[in-house]
């Protein structure tokens, strides 16, 4: 379907796509239904480091097409560039026919004036006009306090009081305890968290999720798959899903999990590729959720998967830049892929080619990374276990 196709069908009233859709679930009796898959615009195909612009524009054709037509964004995904891919491919469809979500980057704001001005910014980069979901971004104990000192949740207010934000939320990285505390201030519209089979305990992610639930807030999940963690696994852990399914992907386990969890809105997958788009979207269409013996298979694999011992890593670079030039999550990869089963010759071959600056062994335990990290991973230590690996 081409997109002339797609807008005449719209404008008309009409439900553009012909062929099968992802599942949707209502959103708090509104009236307005969200997919549960939702297209995350973290990591988009690139080329020669920057957004390979012919593949991504096909994927998001073809995720409109097929229903999934709820895209999350950033002010610093892409350095920038997400929220202008954005405006150029989301500027050829119908402006009620997707849903768009973005955040303000309270990490990276020195003073109240940059509330307008970051928010300005973000209404031009993507020209869409008004945002359908606004978050605080990656929200914990200090950045809360940070925002709060900002007046960043009275300017967001504002901003949906003159039609520039539909609803409001919040994405969060922290302990349950401050998120409730972020809960409770406030009628939040949405609340996005990670969440995975893997960091339900591990991350506290089940006791986040049940904390919402009980507010009665709509949950939106990021890191399903935890960076794709969850999909290079461990042999035995993937030998516990094959048994299972022999057919079924990595990935459809992770996000069927979570999608399983009725307080659960949406599930953004950051899909680099159009294979990845196509396998997920196979996932939900239909939804189909996890009956009891497929849970066991997954309690069984993250017992095959933790006996392993990863270091939970979703490369999420909150950690980067280095002050001393470390390339973290491309280390600690390294060492996963190792207790994954990738034998320590093959990965020194590619930690041996990285630039010296870049390697584990340049790391001189500042611990600048360390308040950094979401998932509380002893940055500093590893860095000094992984020097010591490849030695």
């Amino acid at each position: 379907m081409t997109r002339r196709e797609f807008l005449t069908g719209a404008q008309a009233g009409r439900h553009p796509a012909a062929g099968p859709q992802v599942s949707r679930r209502p959103y708090r009796g509104s009236g307005m239904t969200l997919p549960l898959l939702g297209f995350g615009l973290m990591r988009l195909p690139q080329r020669d480091g920057k957004i390979d612009l012919p593949v991504a524009e096909a994927m998001v054709a073809k995720a409109m097409e097929a229903g999934c037509n709820y895209f999350d964004t950033a002010y610093m995904y892409h350095d920038g560039d997400s929220e202008r891919f954005v405006g150029r491919v989301l500027a050829d469809y119908p402006r009620g026919s997707y849903c768009l979500v973005d955040k303000m980057p309270v990490v990276m704001m020195k003073e109240a004036a940059d509330n307008a001005r970051i928010f300005g910014e973000q209404l031009a980069r993507t020209r869409a006009g008004y945002f359908d979901f606004y978050f605080l971004h990656w929200m914990n104990a200090a950045h809360w306090a940070k925002a709060r000192a900002l007046g960043t949740l009275d300017f967001l207010k504002r901003m949906k009081a003159e039609g520039k934000i539909r609803r409001l939320g919040f994405s969060f990285h922290g302990e349950p305890e401050t998120l409730r505390e972020i809960a409770e201030a406030y009628p939040w519209d949405l609340v996005q968290i990670q969440l995975n089979y893997l960091d339900w305990d591990l991350c506290r992610s089940g006791e986040q999720y049940e904390v919402l639930t009980r507010l009665g807030i709509p949950v939106s999940v990021m890191e399903p798959l935890k960076g794709g963690t969850l999909v290079s696994l461990t042999p035995e852990a993937r030998a516990v899903f094959e048994r299972a399914d022999p057919k079924a992907g990595m990935a459809s386990w992770g996000l069927r999990y979570v999608a399983s969890l009725p307080n659960v809105r949406v599930v953004l997958s950051g899909m680099s590729s159009p294979e990845q788009l196509e396998e997920n979207l196979r996932t939900f269409m239909p939804f189909r959720p996890l009956n009891d013996a497929e849970r066991l298979t997954v309690a069984g694999a993250l017992e095959a998967y933790r006996s392993a011992a990863a270091v939970p890593c979703s490369a999420c670079r909150y950690c980067s830049p280095c002050p001393s030039g470390v390339d973290i999550p491309r280390n600690l990869a390294l060492h996963n892929q190792i207790r994954r089963g990738t034998s320590v010759f093959h990965a020194k071959l590619v930690y041996d080619a990285m630039p010296e600056r870049q390697r584990a062994s340049a790391c001189v335990g500042c611990g600048a990374c360390r308040a950094k990290c979401p998932q509380q991973i002893d940055i500093p230590a590893r860095m000094a276990e992984i020097a010591r690996e490849f030695a």
